[in-house]
């Protein structure tokens, strides 16, 4: 009788705690799709650039989480539980959402920038980019993201604001290097190529790290043999001997069918 008794009771209090969890749900109240009660005025976009209407959505992501915290503040004030819950999960829910800064410094700047000027102010931020990265990883091994971006933002201040410095190939690079540990890829090969489309001399290997992401992780081999092929001729005009010619003669004789490649790169 007694193990009845217990089993009803645990029944009694799952249904009780079921009902509490589900309580005020708000299922009644979520908007499906796009909500279409207040018109919004909206920009031509056959009139506008990418950067336009991504600073645009920028500001309107701002406001929207801007309305939330009121929301917030306002049912606190209130005593409204029930919508105080809604905003509150809505205002997480936001918050924990992946946001991404669509423009691409490297992508807007052009391949057509020299690095002619010696500038301080260009020189300070540049040199306060490398102090954040290099601080972003002390050891060598583990590495702050969030001080990896940091920064990112400023090398790309670099390249943004002082467009004619001579540090703008050396930004473009280091921030190259970041988006690849970051695996963002593709952006770190065009941060790459601008690093010798912007300096032709350039000391830095931005060929052959090119080359080595558009071959081994985009897939994108014709591009890379062509930057194989080039990086090696640089060298050979400085007579240089670089700890990666070997891995790109290679490459070369495997990309032009001279050697089979191995099957893990198959």
């Amino acid at each position: 009788m007694s193990r009845l008794a217990l089993y009803v009771s645990v029944v009694f209090l799952s249904i009780l705690l079921i009902g509490c969890t589900a309580k005020d749900s708000g299922k009644s109240r979520l908007v499906e799709g796009a909500d279409t009660s207040v018109p919004l005025s909206t920009a031509d976009v056959s009139k506008s650039d990418e950067k336009d209407i991504a600073a645009q959505m920028s500001v309107s992501r701002q406001q929207y989480q801007r309305g939330l915290e009121q929301l917030v503040d306002y049912y606190t004030k209130t005593g409204n539980h029930m919508k105080l819950t809604w905003a509150q999960k809505e205002l997480n829910a936001l918050n924990t959402m992946p946001k991404y800064d669509y423009i691409i410094e490297a992508t807007m700047a052009g391949p057509g920038l020299k690095p002619s000027n010696s500038l301080s102010d260009a020189d300070s931020l540049y040199a306060e980019a490398v102090r954040l990265e290099e601080q972003a990883s002390p050891l060598k091994i583990v590495r702050d993201a969030g001080l990896l971006r940091m920064a990112l933002e400023k090398y790309n201040q670099v390249i943004t604001k002082f467009p004619n410095s001579d540090k703008i190939d050396d930004a473009a690079f280091r921030a190259a290097g970041i988006y690849e540990y970051l695996k963002d890829y593709t952006i770190a090969v065009q941060y790459y190529q601008r690093t010798f489309q912007w300096n032709k001399e350039t000391p830095y290997p931005a060929k052959y790290k090119a080359a080595y992401l558009l071959d081994n992780k985009l897939g994108r081999r014709a591009e890379a043999l062509q930057l194989y092929q080039e990086a090696l001729q640089q060298i050979t005009r400085t007579n240089e001997h670089p700890l990666w010619q070997s891995y790109a003669e290679e490459r070369v004789k495997e990309l032009t069918g001279q050697i089979k490649p191995p099957l893990t790169r198959q």
